[in-house]
C-alpha cells in the first residue's frame, strides 16, 4: 500500500489541481473519484484537507474562467465548437440552455453535478454576457459545493478507500490494465454513439444555399427556430421569416403549421 500512498502524499495536492483543471477544460477525465481518494487519504493524515480543497478550487475556477472568457469573446461560436468535439453532440448545448432558461444564473451552481454540463455552462454564461463578478460568485459556489462533496465523501469512505489503495498496491499493473480497458471501452461506446448521431444528422440536412433556393422559389418552406430562449439571447441572429417554437410546449406553436408543407428546422 505504501507504493500508492507515498506518491499521493508527495504529489497528491498537485495531482488534484491538474486533474480537476484538465476535466474543467473539457478532457473527459473523471475528477470526482480523485477528490474522493484525496479525501480518504486526508482522513488518514496523509494530506491536508485545506490544501486539497484549495488546489481543487483553483483548478476548477481556472478551467471554468478560460471557457467563460472564450464564450464572452467568441459568443455562441465557441458553443458550436464544443458541440463539434463533444461526445454527446445532440445534447451538449441544449441541456445547458434549458438549465439556464429554468434556473437563470443559478444553473452555474447545479451544472457541476450534471454530466456534460460542467464544461458548457461557463462559455454559455460568457456568451450571454453574464458579468465577471456574478459569474465568479455563482460558479465559485457551485465549485465549492462540488469539491466539498467529493472530499467529504472520501473522508466518510476512507476505510473503503484504504482497501482500494491496498488492492491497487498489490495488483499493480493488472489493476491499471483493467482500469485502462474500462476507460477505452467507454470512449469507444461514446464515439460509436457520436458517429451514429452525426451520420443521421448529415442525412437529413440542407446547406444555406439550398435553403435560400427554397425560400426564393414558388413553394416557400416553413422555417422553425427551435433554439432555447437563452440561445436566442446569446445569438440574436435568425433566418428571416422563421417561427420560434418552444420545445417545452410545441403544440401551442405548431397548431397552425400545415403538415404537408416543406418544413425546415434549425437549432443551435
Amino acid at each position: 500500500m505504501e507504493s500508492i500512498v507515498l506518491p499521493l502524499q508527495q504529489y497528491g495536492v498537485l495531482l488534484v489541481f491538474v486533474i480537476v483543471f484538465v476535466e474543467q477544460v473539457g478532457v473527459p477525465i473523471p475528477a470526482l473519484p480523485v477528490l474522493m481518494v484525496a479525501g480518504g487519504v486526508a482522513a488518514g493524515g496523509g494530506l491536508s484537507v485545506l490544501a486539497v480543497l484549495v488546489a481543487a478550487m483553483a483548478g476548477c475556477l481556472a478551467g471554468d474562467f478560460i471557457w467563460y472568457a472564450a464564450g464572452h469573446w467568441r459568443g455562441h461560436r465557441i458553443l458550436r465548437l464544443l458541440c463539434r468535439v463533444s461526445m454527446s453532440p445532440d445534447t451538449c448545448v441544449r441541456r445547458t440552455e434549458d438549465f439556464f432558461g429554468r434556473w437563470g444564473i443559478g444553473a452555474l451552481v447545479i451544472a457541476k453535478f450534471v454530466p456534460g454540463l460542467s464544461t458548457i455552462a461557463p462559455p454559455l454564461a460568457g456568451a450571454m454576457r453574464v458579468g465577471v463578478g456574478t459569474f465568479l460568485v455563482f460558479n465559485g459556489i457551485g465549485a465549492a459545493i462540488w469539491v466539498a462533496t467529493g472530499i467529504v465523501a472520501g473522508w466518510l469512505l476512507h476505510a473503503q478507500i484504504e482497501q482500494l489503495l491496498d488492492w491497487l498496491g498489490r495488483t499493480g499493473s493488472y489493476a491499471a490494465l483493467v482500469i485502462g480497458a474500462a476507460l477505452l471501452a467507454w470512449f469507444a461506446w461514446k464515439w460509436w454513439e457520436r458517429y451514429r448521431f452525426l451520420a443521421a444528422l448529415r442525412s437529413a440536412r440542407i446547406n444555406v444555399e439550398e435553403l435560400y433556393a427554397l425560400i426564393a422559389g414558388d413553394h416557400r418552406p416553413i422555417v422553425l427556430d427551435v433554439r432555447t430562449p437563452s440561445a436566442r439571447l446569446a445569438d440574436a441572429r435568425m433566418i428571416p421569416g422563421s417561427r420560434f417554437v418552444d420545445l417545452t410546449a410545441p403544440d401551442r406553436h405548431l397548431a397552425d403549421v400545415p403538415p404537408h408543407h416543406d418544413i425546415i428546422v434549425y437549432c443551435s
